[in-house]
């Protein structure tokens, strides 16, 4: 490659271009601390320096163990400074679910907050790989050591302040020789078996930061709420984009209704993602109230319901729904807006904006395929698997040829979620490939049934699974969370369903729960409630 026409593509580019356009601009707050975006840069550096002094060369893992903290964002730009990988652990998992990312990844470092200490003293105990634990205790939100875990850990641990103190603000090169080198690996949530890692590119995290850019419309005067995990898809990337154009960063240690709308109206908030649930959280906090700006929502994770929708709509936020896998770096496609819509009847409306639709922009797009992977008709209602390609679909999972090779056959990666294709090219979910319920020898989709059950005024949340059935082999049940101070029966929920869909699709039962069990990252977790249904059964019986 001639170096004058080509230069590989890196995110760590962006940290470095808007310290120099910006330096004084505040690129991240939290609570009552603000970092221009020259202090972020130099902090990047000297934690980047941080990790060479202590032995972190190219191509060694560095794994991260934090909620949105500064320190979280400063860890997207110093480890892969530091020609090393990041490894952004889920929050929420066990200390054995930790050990195994921690020693299939063989990661060198651990970078942890105060408050996940004692999970990662029992995490680390027999991780002979882990040579040195860094803790960060959180001053603005009052979070210490503990003193056993503290003990636990002995002489592998060092403070944040210890571990920085060795850096140096001393320039390094933002570039990189290799693109398609690894900048971090995300591990899946491994709802079945052990969770997978999946590999990012420098090339890819920078194709993706500008899909974002384009189509959640941020400039230079985003701001940026932290409600979704950063760990969870590198945060979708949003880490480099918003850095990249320029944006304020607004960090949130812990997702809650109250503590966001007190941001959004105090740093007058533009833009923030996350799954349906969290949108609901937010739309239905005690303090939501209608804003006198637009405010920008990207969700995705499940099919928002078209109830919800328009709730947001009323609410006066805008939409960008996108739909992704981790191995698609978080979003891949956007429901893409035609001007037509505005001018459909409300429930349509919704109805059409809760397709997954189009390839973003940086993509190659969709296609949804049969068992032969011929394209299905584009009629609405042929189902098929949903497979993509392209520069924003991982470089592989981390030491696992063998099930990389099975999710790129055919030259696709293949999603395993199931939708269909409409004649306007555009993509709609029907179902993961493992939630279909297949009643009497017909597909019924769980999420159809879950929006007409999210209709009703008085439902806040919703997940259908198919349980078994003696006559039918299976048939859907719902479970349902009421809004507060809101009452339903289960008969009278399952009558206001039957008013919506096909009678065979109708839950037989509706079981009224306080809550749903969900990931971090605000997803529902179906086998949690599909598996106590099916206790007992040598195997899932498919009507």
């Amino acid at each position: 490659m001639n170096p004058v026409s080509h230069t590989p593509l890196t995110p760590l580019s962006f940290l470095e271009r808007t310290a120099r356009v910006w330096p004084d601009k505040p690129g991240v707050i939290y609570g009552n601390r603000s970092l221009s975006y020259a202090e972020l840069a130099a902090q990047a550096t000297r934690v980047a320096r941080a990790l060479q002094a202590g032995g972190i060369g190219p191509g060694d893992r560095v794994a991260y163990l934090m909620p949105n903290v500064p320190e979280m964002l400063i860890a997207h730009f110093a480890v892969p400074l530091a020609g090393a990988v990041l490894v952004a652990v889920n929050t929420r998992l066990s200390a054995q679910e930790i050990a195994y990312i921690l020693d299939h990844s063989g990661a060198k470092v651990l970078i942890a907050d105060a408050a996940y200490l004692r999970t990662v003293a029992a995490a680390v105990r027999d991780v002979e790989t882990v040579t040195e634990v860094v803790v960060h205790e959180d001053i603005e939100a009052g979070v210490g050591t503990d003193a056993a875990a503290v003990a636990a850990i002995g002489s592998r641990l060092v403070s944040y302040g210890d571990f920085t103190a060795r850096g140096s603000e001393e320039p390094l090169d933002w570039s990189v020789e290799d693109e398609l080198a690894p900048i971090s690996i995300n591990y899946t949530s491994g709802t079945t078996g052990r969770p997978r890692g999946v590999v990012y590119t420098h090339r890819g995290a920078y194709l993706n930061s500008f899909g974002e850019i384009v189509h959640s419309s941020h400039d230079q005067d985003s701001v940026y709420l932290w409600t979704l995990p950063m760990f969870h898809c590198n945060g979708w990337c949003t880490p480099w984009a918003v850095t990249g154009i320029g944006g304020t960063h607004v960090c949130l240690r812990e997702v809650r209704g109250d503590a966001i709308w007190q941001l959004i109206r105090k740093h007058r908030v533009t833009h923030l993602n996350g799954a349906p649930t969290v949108v609901t959280t937010i739309l239905n906090a005690a303090e939501a109230g209608p804003l006198d700006y637009r405010l920008v929502i990207t969700t995705a994770g499940a099919p928002p319901s078209p109830t919800t929708i328009l709730q947001m709509e009323r609410m006066g936020f805008g939409i960008v729904h996108v739909y992704g896998l981790t191995e698609s770096y978080g979003p891949y496609s956007v429901c893409q807006p035609q001007p037509q819509w505005s001018a459909l009847p409300p429930q349509q409306r919704a109805a059409v904006q809760a397709r997954q639709g189009v390839g973003m922009i940086q993509t190659d797009g969709l296609r949804v395929v049969d068992v032969r992977m011929a394209d299905v008709p584009a009629d609405g209602s042929t189902m098929g698997e949903i497979v993509m390609r392209g520069n924003n679909l991982m470089s592989g999972y981390y030491r696992d040829p063998n099930g990389t090779a099975k999710a790129f056959r055919g030259g696709w990666f293949h999603s395993g979620d199931l939708g269909v294709m409409h004649s306007d090219g555009y993509v709609e979910l029907r179902d993961r490939a493992k939630d279909v319920v297949i009643s009497g020898g017909e597909n019924i989709s769980t999420i159809e049934v879950e929006q007409a059950l999210m209709s009703h005024e008085a439902v806040l949340e919703v997940a259908v699974v198919g349980v078994p059935d003696e006559k039918w082999g299976e048939r859907p049940k719902a479970f349902v969370v009421l809004k507060a101070g809101r009452q339903a029966t289960e008969e009278e929920l399952i009558e206001h369903v039957r008013m919506k869909i096909a009678r065979y699709k109708v839950p037989r039962n509706v079981d009224l729960v306080a809550e749903l069990p969900k990931t971090s990252t605000g997803k529902i977790q179906k086998y949690a409630l599909r598996e106590p249904e099916w206790a007992g059964h040598s195997h899932r019986v498919q009507g």
